[in-house]
């Protein structure tokens, strides 16, 4: 056996009228130093030049759809469901790997493992339009994570969660806005080892979401921990944020 593990990545991106801030996107991925990568860009049939930019590096990119979807993570579904590497990782349009390198560092943490560990998480930062720094994410990854993890809220960005391709099920579209945050459980449910990369891997656009979508975002989660951890701990957790957001200001 030798120590050096080459996994291969499928780097998902999801694409409607993003011409604005796809190209750091797509730059970040085809510039990566490790060559173990596919690249699928699924566009929700783009308006607007997302198609032009993505033609530019049609011969770095592996597979391209263009069609209607029925939103987000159904476009995410169409990308698991192309997808042939050994790890998914899910790069919106505007956000971007924090290195060249991010991908060849992440396999270099994994020297010494007999077997590729089922999930490989780290850290993100918040960027402006320009790339500049923002800030860290306010929840940081837990040095050790397990499905219960999750009971804390999002501890980990859903960019910034690499699953096996072999662990991953659909997105559930009942879920418009949360969908990520019941994956990320229900893959962590099946997995058994969870790496911690100790990386800063991605740069998260900070745009904001809608008030209106935060509140929705926010009732689905709810649910979704309900259905995960039950409601009596749900609630629970859910008084403990209402603290915690006070303590924070």
């Amino acid at each position: 056996m030798h120590n050096h593990p080459t996994p291969k990545f499928s780097v998902i991106t999801v694409t409607y009228n993003a011409a604005a801030v796809l190209e750091d996107t797509i730059q970040s991925v085809v510039l990566q130093t490790y060559h173990h990568v596919e690249y699928i860009i699924v566009d929700g049939a783009s308006k607007d030049g997302t198609l032009a930019i993505v033609d530019r590096y049609r011969d770095r990119i592996a597979r391209v759809v263009s069609e209607p979807d029925k939103g987000l993570y159904d476009a995410m579904n169409k990308g698991i469901a192309l997808a042939t590497g050994d790890y998914l990782c899910f790069l919106n349009a505007g956000d971007s790997f924090h290195e060249d390198d991010t991908l060849q560092q992440m396999v270099h943490t994994l020297n010494a493992q007999a077997e590729l560990p089922d999930v490989l998480y780290g850290e993100t930062e918040l960027v402006d339009r320009e790339g500049h720094f923002i800030r860290m994410r306010r929840l940081s990854a837990p040095e050790v994570l397990t499905w219960r993890s999750f009971k804390q809220g999002m501890l980990v960005c859903h960019q910034a969660f690499f699953a096996k391709r072999s662990l991953a099920e659909p997105y559930d579209l009942q879920y418009r806005f949360s969908a990520d945050f019941d994956w990320c459980i229900r893959v962590m449910k099946k997995a058994r080892t969870l790496h911690n990369t100790h990386l800063t891997i991605i740069d998260y656009l900070e745009e904001g979401m809608t008030t209106q979508n935060r509140k929705a975002s926010l009732r689905e989660r709810f649910r979704i921990m309900a259905r995960h951890y039950g409601w009596i701990s749900t609630m629970a957790h859910h008084a403990w944020f209402v603290v915690r957001a006070v303590l924070k200001k």
